[in-house]
């Protein structure tokens, strides 16, 4: 048991299973949340009706800390959560329309995702230095954009040219950044996670 879940035990008045479930539940919902959140700071990009967001760091560092099922559970909440009504997609959006819409094949990405970036950021179940990261990221990234090419091309009749051109080729730069910042950050959080048996 993590040092965490040792501390907050006799604080909180429960036993050590309790707390670490405690941990898993907030761990879950809150990646819900800042990926939420991190949908609110869209940037507008000319010739497509996608912003670029924060949501894919957000997504990023969720599998790193919550590993392959906590991370797939906590985006179905995402999910369930923007479907429900509660203004989670970009720009305040919400509902099934919004999520039916250019946007829904990235989507589900994020909960596809999940297994491929915490399983590739791993050595089985220890941490994966350098090399790991870096598949992790680019295998991540590579799930997300594929899903909403195919999204677009089955849902939105998109040829694969039109989809590449408005769906994949201006997020590239962008998504170099904010891969930029989960490396380094992954440097911490998945040693954390791998200690923990997440």
């Amino acid at each position: 048991m993590n040092q965490i879940s040792t501390i907050a035990s006799p604080l909180l008045g429960v036993s050590k299973d309790s707390a670490d479930f405690m941990l898993k539940l907030v761990g879950v919902l809150g990646f819900a949340a800042l990926t939420g959140l991190a949908a609110q700071i869209a940037v507008p990009l000319p010739g497509t009706p996608v912003p670029m967001t924060l949501q894919t760091l957000a997504v990023t560092l969720a599998a790193f800390t919550l590993g392959s099922r906590l991370g797939v559970v906590s985006m179905l909440i995402y999910l369930a959560a923007a479907a429900a009504g509660l203004p989670m997609l970009s720009n305040g959006g919400a509902g099934l329309t919004e999520i039916m819409g250019a946007t829904g094949g990235y989507l589900l990405g994020f909960v596809l995702s999940q297994p491929v970036m915490a399983i590739s950021a791993r050595n089985g179940k220890a941490f994966g230095g350098a090399k790991g990261l870096l598949a992790s990221l680019v295998l991540g990234s590579a799930v997300i954009l594929a899903c909403g090419v195919l999204w677009q091309m089955l849902w939105l009749k998109w040829d694969f040219a039109t989809a590449l051109e408005k769906g994949v080729w201006p997020f590239l730069p962008g998504d170099v950044v904010k891969s930029a910042a989960a490396f380094v950050l992954g440097f911490g959080l998945v040693p954390w996670a791998c200690k923990r048996g997440w």
